[in-house]
């Protein structure tokens, strides 16, 4: 079976409760979860039957318990999560509009998760990427890392794909985890430049390139395999041999949160990819599932809400995990 390397940090979630607030007022009820972006993409990969792993450090607290108890259950591997004594996971709170759009506020910045390419731990669990047939991790990512730790892992990527791992990138850019935007659109470039595939969107690479057209922003971008959405629901593909454009189907249903659209894209993207779809009925594939995911409030929708998976015949894996 073809098994994908998720890397990123889950945080504590604390969510706005339905009419938990008054307008004008601060504080109210507020829900608690756990979330972040790439394990958001880890659990969909599961649920759509790929075979995933989820790379991070955790504390030894409860909460970092309940984190691994909750992505085993949803069938998430966690044999490579690094658990640190002392450590906690970070934290995020969101307040939702009246549209559905988010805000979010974080207090991350000792949080296990940042330590995890500076560990005794670290170079093994580097070394493992090359068992996977994809890595995936996003912008988000990077950004809890320092220097020497991307390029750490930047390295390990590199050596993975000369024995036949591809790396996508998402670049779900976030402006508060960056030190400054020059800093963020250096790292871009490494990634963009590493990378077999990239997920991206004009959401996030206007925020870096503003005033640049889609055809600038899109030549940014030298990955052989391209997927750029748009701020309507279509989606720009780039691909060897082609390109092409894929529009969402028309929502029949109110939206009613947006996070994790994205990540849930990426999700049914790669399950796709990695199912023997071409890239447009892959993007087909993340459209449909996104597009069920914003009409439920949190990153994860019930399971009983999943779209019916496409069936192919799967390719045979690259090599086994170990």
């Amino acid at each position: 079976m073809a098994s994908v390397a998720c890397i990123g940090e889950c945080m504590v979630e604390l969510r706005q409760a339905q009419g938990g607030a008054s307008a004008g007022q601060g504080g109210g009820l507020y829900s608690r979860g756990f979330g972040g972006d790439t394990l958001n993409t880890a659990v969909y990969l599961a649920r759509l039957e790929v075979k995933v792993d989820y790379l991070t450090a955790l504390g030894d607290d409860a909460l970092s318990d309940e984190m691994i108890a909750a992505w085993t259950s949803e069938g998430v591997g966690t044999r490579r999560v690094v658990r640190l004594a002392g450590k906690l996971p970070g934290l995020y709170m969101i307040q939702l509009d009246a549209k559905g759009e988010r805000q979010f506020f974080h207090w991350r910045d000792s949080a296990a998760a940042r330590q995890l390419m500076k560990l005794p731990e670290t170079d093994e669990l580097l070394n493992s990427l090359m068992s996977y047939d994809i890595v995936y991790l996003s912008a988000i990512t990077l950004s809890i890392y320092d220097a020497p730790g991307r390029e750490r892992l930047f390295a390990a990527i590199r050596r993975a794909r000369l024995l036949g791992t591809r790396f996508v990138f998402d670049t779900n850019f976030r402006a508060r985890g960056w030190p400054d935007r020059d800093v963020a659109r250096e790292v871009f470039a490494s990634a963009f430049a590493a990378a077999d595939i990239v997920l991206t969107s004009t959401e996030d690479l206007l925020a870096l390139y503003p005033g640049e057209s889609n055809d600038q922003l899109m030549a940014r971008i030298p990955a052989p395999e391209l997927v750029f959405r748009l701020a309507e629901p279509v989606s720009l593909l780039r691909f060897p041999g082609g390109t092409s454009e894929v529009r969402a189907e028309p929502m029949s249903k109110p939206v009613v949160d947006t996070t994790a659209a994205g990540d849930s894209f990426a999700a049914a993207y790669i399950a796709a990819r990695l199912g023997g779809s071409d890239p447009v009925e892959a993007a087909q594939a993340g459209h449909r599932l996104a597009s069920v995911v914003i009409c439920y409030p949190g990153a994860i929708i019930p399971g009983y809400a999943m779209p019916p998976k496409k069936r192919h015949r799967p390719p045979a894996s690259r090599q086994a995990t170990k």
